[in-house]
């Protein structure tokens, strides 16, 4: 036992550490395990038997180590594994190194990169342990099965890895599916596993429009920096040339992305266009900065290549500060319309707002809640009521406060006045200007009936408001209130119209159940019933809106999941005759190889609502494993109204330890002045190995 340690002692002195990758430090003194060590001569030292060689994050396990003090050289004998940390492992069977093991030779190595990605060689030299130099190499990502070639692999003459950089360059480079040559290239340079960012190709599609023929798309990826970059993507057919583009920059207090598209095609001439942007910043004083830019140079460039499918395209910009107690938000935002029949000048096409809310409680106990609003919406058109331009300021105070009465009831009390000021421009059929305040008082009382047994709860809550808002409501044009939702949301709300150009006044009143069941383990459900009233006839709501009349229409919505991952959730409105007004229902299944969800929706006609007929449609969209690397996706959407489909979509996704292919085809059937039916195919097909997003995802493939 004296003679091994005092072996150990000779063969730690002339080693003072392995380097650190980069050269910079040392880790301090590395520990050697092996069965048997001894000395050879006076400079010579021998460790044979599993032996261990461990310092920092540098680990050697091989059969036999001998090192030389006069030539500072290490002869190891295999099987080798040199693994530094978890991104790097050495597979080998005889090595020379120096003794800091950042330099040297390595014959029949395997380099493992991240836990992905293997390079094969005949010899591998390190050189100041940041490059290795592979000499006769094959890189693949693919799981090898006995003396089979693998699905894909790049054999090269030369393969350079430079773990600074996290680059590996390849000279005289060959591509081979399943052992068949299909592509040779002088030089390539391509990231390591990993590698987040770089400059580079990323990985292509084809993609077969039958408008736009069959295309194919090359992004190329630009490194700006740190903080920035820029992706270009040519997207080239027989009917197009078009470049697509992204640039992202991030900043100390926020960051930007701008992406769009350019292209000639023999659709439309000229040249045709789009934008987006989207942005946040952090400003002083817990404010935040967003913003958002959408602009295309004709209504139907998004569809026809299938960027968007938005009718409204929005650009803003918004201040706001969100606090415990206090909100406060200016806003400015542009609109444009694509949807045919609507003309850009004619719409609210310039809208601001100003928002302040604060919350304060008083001594008396209770809260106080302050608003105030200034809203205004501009129209370019210079035409009488076409061209109608709106302002407001709207304000309110309210005092709120609850109780507990006998028997477990909950009483909410509310008093408070609402003032509006409105001033209306280009348009003779309403006065220039109007202004109303109205007092408002209403009391909300729930009584909660709780059951609990063996871990399940169940709440039954029956709710009841009464209110009541002075004033008559104002003459002003409905501009903003134009689409009413009733829903168990607003149930017991003061007002259900959106925004303050239309409120609910005189008395009304709304009663209703909920019920609630809740099981940490089973089947959760909640149902809820609802009716409001009110002393006269409303004109403002819609026919549709079921609130118009002094009875509205019932509201039932309910939602059901249960633990195996089905969720159903409804919703409807439902006259005298119990004839539905609006409806809509959705089904999720979600497990482990299943994903489906469908969805409902029925709204009666309106042409208030611009619905001229009803609406009856459904959509369905689902995901399922077909095997252990092949995965389907269907999707549709069909009116009912008019019995026929909308868009249709299938997908297949193969993947697996290297290799990720997708093949999807779509049909939209909906036409229009601006829409075109079309069908879009596109194939993609990427390499695993070659990017750190990839790690670990796939299943291996089995030998057999």
């Amino acid at each position: 036992m004296i003679l091994r340690l005092l072996a150990l002692l000779l063969l730690l002195l002339p080693l003072p550490g392995l380097a650190q990758d980069t050269g910079a430090a040392d880790d301090g003194p590395a520990m050697l395990v092996a069965d048997r060590v001894w000395l050879e001569g006076k400079s010579r030292v021998v460790a044979e038997g599993s032996v261990e060689v461990l310092q920092g994050e540098a680990r050697l396990r091989a059969r036999r180590v001998s090192y030389d003090r006069d030539s500072e050289q290490l002869l190891i004998e295999g099987p080798i594994v040199l693994t530094r940390g978890e991104d790097e492992v050495i597979i080998a069977d005889a090595a020379q190194l120096d003794r800091d093991l950042r330099n040297g030779i390595v014959q029949s190595a395997r380099l493992v990169i991240n836990q992905q990605l293997q390079l094969a060689a005949a010899r591998l030299d390190r050189v100041d342990g940041r490059y290795a130099q592979l000499t006769r190499a094959t890189v693949s990502s693919c799981k090898v099965c006995g003396t089979k070639a693998p699905l894909w692999q790049i054999k090269a003459k030369r393969v350079i890895h430079d773990r600074e950089e996290m680059q590996l360059y390849f000279d005289d480079a060959r591509m081979e599916v399943m052992g068949v040559p299909i592509f040779w290239t002088p030089r390539l340079r391509l990231p390591d596993p990993n590698q987040t960012r770089a400059t580079g190709f990323l990985i292509p599609s084809i993609k077969r429009n039958s408008q736009l023929l069959t295309g194919v798309k090359i992004p190329y990826f630009i490194k700006l920096g740190d903080h920035r970059d820029l992706t270009l993507t040519p997207y080239l057919s027989s009917e197009t040339r078009t470049v697509e583009w992204r640039y992202r920059q991030a900043f100390v207090n926020g960051r930007i992305t701008f992406n769009g598209a350019v292209s000639q095609d023999s659709l439309i001439a000229p040249n045709r266009a789009y934008i987006r942007g989207t942005g946040q910043f952090d400003l002083a004083r817990d404010y935040e900065l967003t913003f958002q830019l959408e602009g295309v140079t004709d209504d139907a460039y998004l569809s026809d290549y299938g960027y968007s499918d938005d009718d409204l395209l929005e650009s803003n910009l918004i201040i706001s500060r969100t606090q415990r107690d206090e909100y406060v938000e200016a806003r400015l935002s542009h609109y444009y319309t694509l949807r045919p029949g609507e003309l850009n000048n004619q719409i609210p096409s310039i809208v601001g707002d100003l928002i302040y809310e604060r919350r304060l409680f008083p001594r008396q106990g209770g809260e106080l809640r302050l608003s105030a609003e200034q809203h205004s919406h501009l129209r370019t058109s210079n035409s009488a009521i076409l061209g109608r331009d709106v302002a407001r300021i709207s304000a309110g105070a309210e005092w709120f406060n609850t109780w507990t009465l006998p028997l477990g009831i909950r009483a909410e009390g509310l008093v408070g006045v609402q003032a509006d000021s409105f001033a209306t421009r280009q348009d003779p059929t309403f006065p220039s200007n109007q202004a109303n305040v109205a007092p408002t008082a209403a009391i909300t009382l729930r009584w909660p009936w709780v059951r609990t047994q063996n871990g399940i709860s169940e709440v039954i809550e029956p709710v009841a408001m009464a209110a009541w808002t002075g004033g008559t409501g104002l003459n002003v044009a409905n501009d903003e209130s134009t689409r009413v939702e009733f829903d168990e949301g607003n149930l017991l709300s003061l007002s259900r119209f959106p925004a303050p150009d239309r409120r609910e006044v005189g008395f009304r009143g709304a009663v209703g159940i909920n019920w609630t069941r809740i099981n940490p383990d089973g089947w959760d459900a909640r149902l809820t019933l609802g009716t409001v009233y009110r002393e006269t006839r409303d004109a403002n709501f819609t026919l549709s809106s079921g609130l118009r009349n002094t009875a509205s229409d019932l509201l039932i919505a309910g939602q059901f999941r249960s633990k195996h991952g089905i969720t159903l959730t409804g919703r409807g409105l439902f006259n005298e005759g119990f004839g539905v007004n609006k409806a809509e229902a959705r089904a999720t299944w979600t497990s482990k190889r299943y994903d489906l969800s469908a969805s409902y929706v029925w709204l009666s006609a309106d042409p208030t609502e611009g619905r001229p007929n009803k609406v009856s449609e459904w959509l369905f969209s689902s995901g399922f494993d077909l095997g252990r690397h092949l995965r389907g996706s269907l999707s549709g959407r069909y009116d009912i109204v008019a019995d026929q489909p909308i868009s249709a979509g299938v997908g297949l996704t193969y993947t697996n330890e290297c290799v990720e292919m997708q093949l999807s085809a779509s049909r939209r059937f909906a036409s229009s002045t601006i829409v075109t039916p079309a069908t879009d195919f596109a194939f993609t097909i990427g390499l695993r190995g070659f990017s750190a997003s990839s790690s670990g995802r796939g299943v291996a493939r089995v030998c057999r």
